[in-house]
């Protein structure tokens, strides 16, 4: 089951320029746009290539590992 999301496409854009920032973290989005961390990896899902959606998920998962030892 696709969930779809009533947001507008300026917007969606937004959502996915911040969630392909390596300096914006899913917090930040959660608390401007309302999505949790889930409600945007499906958005991303939605609207990138299959081969970008998993490169970027691949990127989010190291660089994640990576920021806890940078604190």
């Amino acid at each position: 089951m696709t969930k779809r999301y009533d947001i507008p496409d300026a917007q969606i854009s937004d959502i996915i320029q911040m969630a392909l920032s390596d300096h914006i973290r899913f917090e930040d989005i959660r608390r401007e746009y309302g999505l949790a961390e889930k409600d945007v990896k499906a958005l991303m899902r939605q609207n990138l290539k299959p081969g970008s959606y998993r490169t970027w998920r691949k990127r989010v998962r190291d660089f994640g590992t990576r920021r806890e030892t940078y604190k």
